[in-house]
C-alpha cells in the first residue's frame, strides 16, 4: 500500500522558483503582463499553489471538467462573462470558476493568490 501524501502548505514562496508565462498573444487583450506560479501540490484531478500577476487582461476558456477556486492575498482580478457580467475579488476574498466558463480574467491591481485547480478529464 502506497504511503500517504503529507500534508502541504499553501503558504510559503520563498527560496522556490516559480513557473515564469505570459498569456497567449492570440488571448491578450490588454497588456502582456508577467505571470508566476508555484505549484506547491499535485495529485490525482487536484493541483494548488501560490500565482502572481502584473496588470493585464486576456481571454479565458475552461473546459466542461476544468475549475479553479481562489483566494486573493493581494491586489484586485476581475473576470469578465457571458453577457456582460463582470465580477470583482479583492484581497480578503475567494471566487470560483466554473467548469465551461468563458471570458476574460483582468488583473485591476498586481495579484497574488492562492490557488486550487480540479481538472476531473475522463481517462480515456
Amino acid at each position: 500500500m502506497p504511503l500517504p501524501l503529507p500534508i502541504a502548505l499553501i503558504d510559503r514562496t520563498e527560496g522556490l522558483t516559480p513557473a515564469l508565462d505570459r498569456p497567449r498573444p492570440d488571448r491578450l487583450e490588454a497588456g502582456n503582463p508577467q505571470r508566476w506560479t508555484w505549484l506547491l501540490h499535485e495529485a490525482g484531478p487536484m493541483s494548488a499553489g501560490v500565482w502572481a500577476c502584473e496588470v493585464g487582461r486576456w481571454r479565458i476558456a475552461f473546459p466542461p471538467h476544468k475549475q479553479e477556486y481562489f483566494f486573493v492575498l493581494e491586489g484586485h482580478v476581475r473576470l469578465h462573462g457571458a453577457g456582460g457580467s463582470v465580477v470583482d475579488v479583492q484581497a480578503g476574498q475567494g471566487a470560483v470558476i466554473p467548469p465551461s466558463f468563458e471570458g476574460a480574467f483582468e488583473v485591476v491591481r498586481p495579484v497574488r493568490k492562492h490557488f486550487v485547480v480540479v481538472d476531473a478529464q475522463p481517462v480515456p
